[in-house]
């Protein structure tokens, strides 16, 4: 895992939940990129076409609530999203980001739509490069990092 990154922001408010993220009607698909292509097609339709690789979700509070479903965080790697910061997240939705490898970071940032953020996973910083304000959140333990970069089932395979 990249301990730093820096991408474009997508702001979302509160409550988004999975069935916003990827409609129930793909859940049939496995395939990140797939299913990246219907990421938010039915609430903001313009995203798929204009997400880059590398960019990054900024929401309020109680991000990925609803159903329990890895395919809303497959989806947004998909998609090319490389990090959903966040006032607070449905637990579900954060344990599953973490298992598959999608970075998330729960911090109370100042953003608007299309600022550029850079993310220090270890200092546990997000800066916002277009308005030159620093967030502070807790630095990841160590052991996520590798759960991060191996996914759950490589992680605990080589823990037993």
């Amino acid at each position: 895992m990249k301990y730093q990154i820096k991408g474009k922001v997508w702001k979302f408010g509160a409550n988004v939940d999975t069935d916003q993220i990827i409609p129930a009607e793909y859940l049939v698909m496995a395939d990140p990129k797939e299913l990246g292509k219907h990421a938010f097609e039915k609430v903001r339709p313009e995203f798929v076409k204009n997400v880059k690789e590398g960019d990054i979700i900024v929401a309020d509070e109680n991000f990925g609530c609803g159903s329990s479903r890895e395919h809303a965080p497959r989806a947004l790697i998909g998609c090319g999203i490389s990090c959903v910061v966040a006032k607070s997240f449905a637990r579900i939705f954060f344990r599953n980001s973490i298992n598959i490898g999608l970075p998330v970071v729960e911090c109370d940032v100042k953003v608007a739509e299309g600022d550029e953020l850079e993310i220090n996973f270890k200092d546990g910083t997000v800066k916002n490069l277009t308005t030159k304000k620093q967030f502070k959140f807790k630095p990841l333990p160590g052991f996520l990092f590798k759960l991060l970069d191996e996914g759950l089932v490589n992680y605990v395979r080589k823990q037993i």
